[in-house]
């Protein structure tokens, strides 16, 4: 479980105490409301829903070869680690690691989402299924972008349990909830809350941040479990929670990834293709208040649009640089997250409609969903040589790169990847997501330049580079 830790746990205990009180004081008419009057509602559980859907959710064990130095017992001593510093002398040595987590089925043939950081590196993964049976798991697809991965276990012909992914953008804030995992490896436990909150783009626990809050118990080990409504099917896939103690306890603050981003990675794993989203092809900042004003529109949300790359799939749609984006497919646009989430959850090739804000009316276009373009190629180059980029390796800037690299709106240029250990690029400060702008007066706009410029002789070199939007120049001499 993604524990995301917090300093609210005195303000958090003030709440409680409050709440309390409150309580205490209105207790008599809260039980005159809630007093049950027949045997139906004496017998009120959520017993069928948990018969009904736990059996689909599976516990994750895997294990992982952990690295780490072995020192002899000697130079654990203050003595020798005053000289030694980090650098103690010993051998580097493997040991197994081992972590757990939990899974839902999604398809009848054993197809198990579960969360990519609950499988990230593992040698080995096992699945046991609600009824105790044990499987080794093939990992299909990982992506850590979502946090999303999609295991397969081999059912030889039966038919698991599943849950059905519901259209999350259904449910409401106020909504009962389930979930539905293995905290603290204690075994399945089910507790119950409701949908705290939608939308939620500030979590910061994966690059798709749209997530759906709950206050329903989560904790370490619940990571990759089920979110299920109360008509048995899956909302979303439990992932992260905020918590204010060192143990990741829950404080009732919990973060699933919705189950329409789900559907999107279940669908690639099947078809047995890599996983690529739509790709906005804009560049744009959140509509606040005060810009909001200035384009005539009566309250914040929504994406301005600063700049559209030219052939893509917003610039085919009609889009242009000034525009506001308030929807997507009749689903509002809160902010550039929530863009972003909106345009990756539709299926590469189908056709919807987004609604924008120009000329202080409103305009409807198509947008036609495409993935991001690999142009131009990266043509990955590593450099060699006496010179000081040696030691690096640079690539060809395109969307589809600058997306793998989380770059934004970045779409061209040439871009340090990598950079080698006490090589002459390192010893320059040299940085991977570097963008090379001039090498020795020659401007660089692809990986050919940087070749050109660097099979010209000379001693004294001068790099122009931007680093974090920044103009660099670095002047080199022997």
């Amino acid at each position: 479980m993604r524990i995301l830790q917090t300093n609210l746990l005195p303000a958090f205990l003030s709440i409680v105490a409050l709440f309390l009180v409150q309580s205490n004081l209105s207790v008599s008419s809260v039980h005159a409301q809630t007093v049950p009057t027949s045997q139906a509602q004496i017998n009120l559980s959520f017993s069928p829903v948990v018969k009904q859907t736990s059996p689909a959710v599976v516990n994750i064990f895997t294990k992982t070869l952990v690295k780490e130095r072995a020192v002899p017992s000697l130079f654990n001593d203050p003595f020798f680690r005053k000289f030694f510093g980090n650098n103690l002398p010993g051998r580097e040595r493997k040991r197994m690691g081992r972590s757990l987590g939990s899974g839902v089925i999604v398809r009848e043939n054993g197809l198990i989402v579960t969360n990519h950081h609950v499988i990230d590196s593992a040698t080995e993964i096992q699945v046991v299924l609600a009824d105790r049976r044990e499987f080794s798991a093939e990992l299909v697809l990982s992506d850590k972008d979502t946090d999303l991965a999609i295991l397969k276990i081999d059912t030889e012909g039966e038919k698991l349990p599943t849950l059905e992914l519901m259209d999350s953008d259904t449910i409401d804030v106020g909504d009962l909830v389930l979930a539905i995992g293995n905290p603290f490896g204690v075994g399945q436990t089910v507790t119950s809350g409701i949908v705290s909150a939608l939308a939620r783009t500030q979590v910061g626990v994966a690059d798709f941040q749209f997530f759906i809050q709950t206050d329903a118990a989560i904790n370490p080990g619940n990571s990759g479990g089920a979110l299920v409504t109360l008509d048995g099917k899956l909302l979303g896939i439990n992932t992260a929670i905020f918590s204010s103690s060192r143990n990741g306890g829950s404080v009732g603050i919990g973060f699933a990834i919705p189950a329409n981003m789900v559907r999107t990675v279940v669908h690639s794993a099947e078809e047995g293709r890599e996983l690529v989203r739509a790709w906005p092809g804009i560049a744009g900042q959140d509509l606040n208040a005060d810009l909001a004003l200035g384009f005539g529109l009566n309250r914040p949300g929504g994406v301005v649009v600063s700049n559209v790359y030219p052939g893509g799939p917003a610039d085919k749609a009609g889009i242009r640089g000034g525009d506001v984006i308030l929807s997507v497919a009749g689903k509002e646009v809160i902010n550039v997250e929530s863009l972003r989430f909106r345009i990756a959850t539709i299926p590469v090739g189908e056709k919807v409609e987004l609604e924008l804000w120009r000329g202080r009316k409103a305009k409807t276009v198509t947008y036609l969903a495409s993935p991001a373009p690999e142009t131009p190629k990266r043509n990955e180059q590593e450099i060699r040589g006496s010179n000081p980029l040696a030691g690096s390796v640079i690539a060809n800037l395109s969307p589809a790169l600058a997306e793998e690299l989380h770059l934004g709106s970045l779409w061209e240029g040439v871009i340090v990847k990598n950079v080698a250990r006490r090589s002459p690029a390192h010893r320059i400060s040299l940085q991977p997501q570097d963008i090379l702008l001039n090498v020795n007066g020659v401007k660089i706009n692809r990986v050919s330049d940087v070749e050109k410029a660097l099979n010209k002789k000379t001693k004294n070199w001068t790099l122009v580079i931007s680093r974090e939007g920044r103009k660099r120049t670095l002047e080199l001499k022997r």
